[in-house]
C-alpha cells in the first residue's frame, strides 16, 4: 500500500477511535475525513456509520434485508466453499450473503464495532472474542429464536457449551476440528509390522524400538511467524487434558492454578519426553523450531519415509491430499486416536471450530444463523472436503473417506472435549505460552524459568 494511503487510513482510524469515546461536531468530523482524502457523500457516511455514542447493544431491526454480510477470514478454497454453503440460503430465501474477508479480522471488527458499524455476522476467531462480546452486549442472544429442541438433538451439550456466555447461546458451530490425532502411514507400518499404539507408554516403546533401528519415529515442525509455537501448544493441551483431567484443565485455562504447578510441568515433561527423545527427530530440536507444520506432516509420508508419526489436528488430511495427488485414505495415510496416559480420561480430546455469531438482529440474520446449524449448510463443507461438522445428525457417508469419517465420529462422539487451551486464554498469555514452548523445545533444563515466565504474564494478562 502506498505510503499516502497508510496515513490517510491511520489518520481515519484514529478519527473513528475518537469519536467513538468523544462525539465531535458534524463540520469538525467531516473536515477531518475530508482532509484524510475522503469525498464529501463518503464522510457523510463514515459520520453515519459512526452513528454518534457506541451502542449499547446489538442493531434491531423488523425488516427482512436483501442482503446481510460476513466478516471472516476466509479466501481462495475456504471462501469458495462457504460461498457453496450460502448458495442455498439465497436461493430459497432470495437474501444475498456478501463476504468481507481478512486476515487481520480482531483489529477490523474493534473498529467496525467502535464506529458502530458491526457486520452483520461474523467469524470469531476464538471462543474467548464471542465471550468478551457477548459480555458487552454486542451479540445476538441466539436461543430467544432458535429451536432448542432441536439443537439439543444435533448438537452435543458441550459444543452448545462452548457456544454459550452466562447460560445464554451467542454462536453456532460451522465446522470443527479433533485435535486427537496422531498421523501414521498403514503401508509403512504393515511393512516394519508394528501396530498402533493404544497408550502412551505403548507409543514410547515404539518409538525407542524405530529409534533403535536407525529410523526417526516423528516428524515434528512448530515454526509459524509470528504465532511460532502453536503447534507445540496444541500438544501441550492434549497432554494435559489425557494426564489430568477437565476439572483441572478448566482451572488451567481460567488460571484457578499457576503455570507453576505440577500438572502443568508434568504436561511439558511429557511433551518433552517426544521433543528430547534420543534419535526421535531428524536435526531436533533445531528442525523442529525452523519446520513449519504442514511441511512436516509429509514426512511419513514420502517415499522413503523420512519418519513414521506425525500430530496434530484432522485438517492435516488437507495438508497430505494436497501435497501427495495419488494418496490414498486408509492405505496411504490414517490416524490413531491420541494415547491414553490416565485411564480415567481415555478417548478424551482437545478440539477447535469455526464459530459464528450475530451482530445485528433482523429477520434475515435470525435466518441465515439457523440455516447454518442445519444438517443442510453443515453437509456442504463436509461433501467438499477440509471440514469436520459436530451436527450429529450430518450423514456420515457424506464423507470423502473412512479417515475423514472415523475423526468425524470421533468427534462428535467424544466422552470428555475442550478447547485448545491456549486459544481460551488472554491473547498475551497465548503468545507467551507459544514463546515458552520455544525456549523449552530449545533447552528442557529452562523449564522452571519457562513457566514462571508464562504465570509472570498470565498475572497480567488475567487482571486486565
Amino acid at each position: 500500500m502506498p505510503i499516502f494511503r497508510q496515513k490517510q487510513r491511520m489518520d481515519l482510524d484514529q478519527l473513528v477511535e475518537e469519536y467513538s469515546k468523544q462525539p465531535l461536531p458534524r463540520r469538525e468530523f467531516l473536515q477531518r475525513a475530508m482532509k484524510a482524502g475522503l469525498s464529501v457523500s463518503a464522510a457523510s457516511a463514515l459520520l453515519a456509520a459512526c452513528g454518534g455514542s457506541p451502542a449499547t447493544g446489538p442493531t434491531t431491526s423488523n425488516s427482512t434485508p436483501k442482503s446481510i454480510d460476513v466478516l471472516s477470514v476466509w479466501g481462495g478454497e475456504e471462501l469458495d466453499t462457504f460461498k457453496a454453503v450460502c448458495a442455498p440460503f439465497t436461493q430459497k430465501t432470495k437474501i444475498a450473503v456478501n463476504n468481507e474477508s481478512t486476515r487481520d479480522i480482531n483489529a477490523v471488527l474493534q473498529t467496525r464495532v467502535r464506529g458502530n458499524n458491526p457486520p452483520d455476522i461474523v467469524a470469531l476467531p476464538n471462543i474467548p472474542q464471542m465471550q468478551m462480546y457477548a459480555k458487552q452486549n454486542k451479540l445476538v442472544r441466539l436461543d430467544k429464536f432458535m429451536d432448542q429442541t432441536t439443537l439439543s438433538q444435533q448438537y452435543a451439550k458441550s459444543w452448545l457449551d462452548l457456544a454459550s456466555y452466562n447460560g445464554g447461546l451467542y454462536a453456532v458451530w460451522l465446522k470443527g476440528t479433533n485435535k486427537g490425532t496422531v498421523w501414521y502411514s498403514p503401508k509403512q507400518f504393515k511393512a516394519l509390522n508394528i501396530q498402533p499404539p493404544k497408550t502412551w507408554d505403548e507409543m514410547i516403546a515404539l518409538s525407542n524400538k524405530l529409534a533403535a533401528s536407525g529410523k526417526y519415529p516423528w516428524s515434528m515442525g512448530v515454526e509459524s511467524g509470528a504465532a511460532s509455537g502453536w503447534p507445540a501448544a496444541d500438544w501441550v493441551a492434549q497432554i494435559f487434558l489425557n494426564q489430568s483431567g477437565p476439572d483441572l484443565y478448566d482451572q488451567w485455562v481460567a488460571h484457578k492454578i499457576p503455570w507453576t504447578h505440577d500438572s502443568v510441568k508434568n504436561a511439558f515433561q511429557t511433551f518433552g519426553q517426544i521433543t528430547g527423545g534420543k534419535h526421535y527427530i531428524d536435526g531436533a530440536p533445531q528442525s523442529i523450531l525452523a519446520t513449519g507444520d504442514e511441511a512436516a506432516s509429509y514426512e511419513p509420508f514420502q517415499n522413503p519415509p523420512q519418519a513414521y508419526m506425525y500430530y496434530l489436528g484432522d485438517f492435516t488430511i488437507g495438508f497430505l491430499t494436497s501435497q501427495f495427488k495419488n494418496i490414498k485414505a486408509s492405505t496411504d495415510f490414517d490416524y490413531f486416536p491420541f494415547p491414553t496416559i490416565n485411564s480415567q480420561y481415555q478417548g478424551a480430546i482437545t478440539v477447535a471450530g469455526d464459530i459464528m455469531a450475530a451482530m445485528r438482529d433482523n429477520d434475515g440474520t435470525r435466518q441465515f444463523m439457523t440455516y447454518l446449524t442445519t444438517p443442510e449448510a453443515q453437509s456442504i463443507w463436509v461433501q467438499r472436503g477440509g471440514a469436520t461438522s459436530v451436527n450429529k445428525k450430518v450423514d456420515l457417508s457424506l464423507y470423502p473417506s473412512d479417515v475423514a469419517r472415523n475423526s468425524a465420529k470421533m468427534l462428535t462422539d467424544a466422552p470428555i472435549n475442550r478447547f485448545g487451551a491456549g486459544d481460551l486464554m488472554p491473547a498475551a498469555v497465548q503468545t507467551a505460552f507459544w514463546k515458552g514452548l520455544l525456549t523449552f523445545i530449545g533447552d528442557q533444563k529452562q523449564l522452571n524459568s519457562v513457566l514462571s515466565t508464562i504465570e509472570d504474564a498470565a498475572q497480567q494478562g488475567y487482571t486486565s
